[in-house]
């Protein structure tokens, strides 16, 4: 039997071969439900790693300090941007070679901002919210108090007050 009794045989096998306009628009609107509940858990995802990748750098260039400290009674001087050359044998592969996960570059700071001995990350792109992440993950969450603390274009743990 005919469906389309008024369209000839011709007609009739166009309107079956394709989509409606309706039918597409449809489809474009789910998809794009879809992947706007699907980026922000990406993007989560992707913050949660950036910290915990951070965090755990941090706690490796904390040893590797101490363990300068305890091998040669003393931390490196400050020696500007970056690691000083003296400590470089101490720290893991890769750390000091590469930006920060949250940004800026590592920098080691011997009596500056008020302490003895510290390590940063300078210019970080990172938030201050997503730093208060890094701060509940390593030290007390709060930035002005504890070890992880901000300072000028930056962030500091300190490793000896």
């Amino acid at each position: 039997m005919n469906p389309y009794p008024s369209l000839p045989n011709r007609d009739r096998r166009r309107r079956s071969q394709g989509f409606t306009l309706i039918e597409i628009m449809i489809v474009v609107v789910i998809i794009g439900f879809l992947a706007s509940l699907a980026i922000p858990a990406f993007q989560k995802v992707r913050r949660n790693t950036q910290n915990n990748t951070f965090a755990n750098d941090l706690r490796q260039l904390r040893a590797s300090a101490a363990l300068y400290n305890l091998e040669l009674g003393g931390y490196p001087p400050d020696g500007g941007a970056g690691f000083p050359s003296e400590f470089i044998p101490y720290v893991p592969s890769g750390i000091g070679d590469r930006p920060t996960p949250v940004g800026g570059v590592w920098d080691w700071d011997y009596e500056q901002f008020g302490f003895k001995a510290g390590i940063s990350v300078y210019q970080p792109t990172a938030d201050v919210g997503q730093m208060q992440e890094v701060d509940r993950l390593v030290d007390d969450g709060n930035l002005s108090t504890g070890n992880f603390r901000s300072r000028s274009n930056g962030y500091i743990y300190v490793m000896e007050f």
